[in-house]
């Protein structure tokens, strides 16, 4: 998936590409003017807090019963090109086979559904895992901090197809130095911290 002068993505470019492929060409092709805005900062405080009690959390949670957890996992795959830290990883052995099972969990900072992106950041680091540890990894959650409420995601061969492709177009993105058309929703240009950066925009 990935040649040899390509970068390794970030899990969380992810996102950001599915909310504006722009961001990418900004991170990557002009990486001096990225901005630091108070929302991804609340969004570290809250995540930071949220794994202070990640070990003392029921894995009923997750419906499970029994298992193993991880926080702040690093994983890294030149092949895949992807790179990230994944906040929880639960391996547990109650398949029906009996294999072990990696279960990765990702919180989020939000009360609303949880969007494509955010499902295409959890399969990313479900393929991480997966290339690590060897083990079958088939589904992960999104857990709500606000709600403190987790999400299940089955890793469907459509999502897989769907993260295949967006990780085709954003390394197209960054090898060939073109910056991609706005997005058609405007509205997001209203509250995006690159705006100035965009002179095709209103």
């Amino acid at each position: 998936m990935n040649s040899n002068n390509a970068p390794v993505f970030r899990v969380v470019d992810l996102k950001q590409y599915i909310y504006c492929p722009r961001l990418i060409y900004y991170y990557y092709c002009l990486p001096k003017i990225r901005p630091v805005t108070y929302k991804m900062e609340a969004g570290l405080e809250a995540q930071d807090d949220e794994e202070s009690r990640a070990a003392r959390r029921s894995l009923r949670t997750y419906g499970l019963k029994c298992g193993t957890i991880e926080t702040n996992v690093y994983l890294e795959s030149p092949s895949l090109g992807l790179r990230g830290i994944v906040d929880l990883v639960i391996t547990t052995n109650e398949t029906s086979d009996g294999q072990p099972e990696v279960i990765p969990v990702d919180y989020k900072l939000s009360n609303r559904q949880m969007g494509l992106h955010f499902k295409l950041q959890l399969l990313a680091y479900g393929l991480l895992l997966h290339e690590v540890r060897k083990l079958p990894v088939n589904r992960g959650f999104l857990y709500a901090i606000p709600r403190r409420k987790a999400g299940e995601v089955l890793f469907t061969p459509a999502l897989r197809n769907k993260l295949a492709q967006a990780l085709r177009q954003m390394q197209d993105i960054v090898s060939r130095e073109n910056m991609p058309n706005p997005v058609k929703k405007r509205q997001k240009c209203e509250v995006c911290e690159f705006r100035r950066f965009c002179n095709d925009v209103i």
